[in-house]
């Protein structure tokens, strides 16, 4: 099922980018792919890649986007015809938006699946901290402290 957004072009301004993400987010496509959040600050984007070798494949980053690419070189002419090809081969290309502080840690084809580690490292300027509250004593206006 396809979402048609182009209402929400026709009727608010500057939201392009948001209503783009959402167009990608909901398109199903190929290769299937998973999401993973192992705790906090680290993640996993797993992809089905039966048949590709790392040399088919690359992972890149740009802008803050995890662009994933599969592509097989053809084969010579294959020795036998297939009656049913049921697994897809492909080219391909995926694209993941990536949030501030997000970088990718490390990709590995295993078993058939690319795994991609992500892991967010927010610098300590930004991290949230605690402010100390100092209350004053308690004094009257005549300057005597309060009993």
């Amino acid at each position: 099922m396809r979402i048609d957004y182009s209402p929400f072009f026709r009727s608010t301004v500057g939201f392009d980018r948001l209503i783009g993400l959402l167009e990608s987010a909901s398109e199903q496509g190929y290769p299937p792919y998973n999401i993973e959040r192992s705790d906090e600050n680290n993640y996993r984007v797993s992809l089905a890649v039966a048949g590709f070798a790392e040399k088919d494949l690359s992972v890149d980053v740009k802008d803050r986007v995890l662009t994933i690419t599969g592509k097989r070189e053809q084969a010579a002419t294959p020795a036998t015809s297939l009656l049913h090809q049921g697994i897809a081969g492909r080219s391909f290309e995926r694209s993941f938006q990536l949030a501030e502080h997000v970088e990718v840690k490390a990709a590995r084809l295993e078993n058939g699946l690319l795994h991609v580690d992500l892991e967010r490292i927010v610098p300590e300027e930004k991290k949230p901290r605690r402010i100390a509250i100092n209350a004053p004593s308690l004094t009257t206006i005549e300057g005597s402290k309060a009993a």
